[in-house]
């Protein structure tokens, strides 16, 4: 008995796989054109209240506002919004700042050796 439900489902398989496709394919579908709709009411809109601010504008002589952002300059973008750096730039910042770190190091040594130096000199004389 279990070896004729066996042979029975192997067609059903591809069955079912073929009615989940279509499913997906529906679904996919229903989405873009969901969003469609969606893209399109958003456009009316924002044309609406494009219409409504130039009224505002005409009426109070207003310039409109992009013009006056164009000669301001670009401000940083929100800081949570930015690109994440990848392993290999946080990597390359890492170095960047341990060297940084070595050459203060080096450098407030060397001082420091040539300010000894000077004070022996002093200190000692050749007769």
């Amino acid at each position: 008995m279990d070896i004729l439900g066996a042979v029975g489902s192997d067609g059903g398989d591809e069955d079912d796989k073929e009615k989940e496709e279509e499913a997906e394919r529906e679904r996919q579908e229903a989405i873009r054109e969901a969003e469609e709709r969606r893209k399109e009411k958003h456009r009316k809109m924002e044309e609406e209240r494009e219409k409504m601010r130039q009224e505002i504008r005409d009426k109070y002589n207003i310039k409109k506002r992009e013009e006056v952002q164009e000669m301001m300059p670009q401000e940083e973008p929100n800081p949570l919004m930015r690109k994440k750096k990848t392993p290999e730039e946080l990597a390359a910042e890492a170095e960047a700042e341990d060297e940084d770190e070595f050459t203060k190091l080096k450098n407030t040594i060397e001082e420091q050796v040539n300010e000894l130096k000077t004070k022996i000199e002093s200190k000692c004389s050749l007769q």
